[in-house]
């Protein structure tokens, strides 16, 4: 399978490629996008969506210590604009060797700013990722 977390950092440069949070014991890595950043052949491998008026939210956890081990974690989340409308987010676990992301889809509609609540949850550790992202349709 080809990998997907080295094209997705891409599809938007170095500053959101570099995008994580600290929540509790992890480094929380996430990046939002619309799924026309990725090549077709990816976009099929993946099972994902290619629309210019639909996103790709990847998130990865990894263990905040040397050697930053991915982590296998529970996601859930809904995305919501302004004035509170969105998607719940049904992620799928996308496990390349060490790596291990998570991977869901959403509708948007261009410049329209979508606010992120993520919960992460594994054995008794429960976090919260938020975040917002504005979307330009292509």
């Amino acid at each position: 399978m080809v990998a997907i977390a080295p094209t997705v950092m891409a599809a938007d440069g170095d500053a959101k490629g570099g995008q994580y949070k600290l929540l509790g014991d992890w480094q929380v890595h996430y990046i939002a996008f619309p799924s026309t950043f990725i090549q077709p052949a990816i976009a099929k491998a993946y099972g994902l969506t290619r629309d210019e008026k639909k996103a790709i939210i990847n998130i990865s956890v990894l263990k905040n210590r040397e050697g930053t081990p991915a982590q296998h974690v529970q996601i859930s989340g809904t995305a919501k604009n302004l004035i509170g409308n969105g998607p719940t987010l049904e992620f799928k676990e996308v496990v390349e060797g060490d790596a291990i992301y998570y991977l869901a889809q959403m509708d948007f509609y261009n410049e329209e700013i979508y606010r992120f609540d993520i919960t992460i949850r594994q054995d008794n550790q429960e976090q919260t990722l938020k975040f917002q992202q504005k979307f330009y349709a292509q």
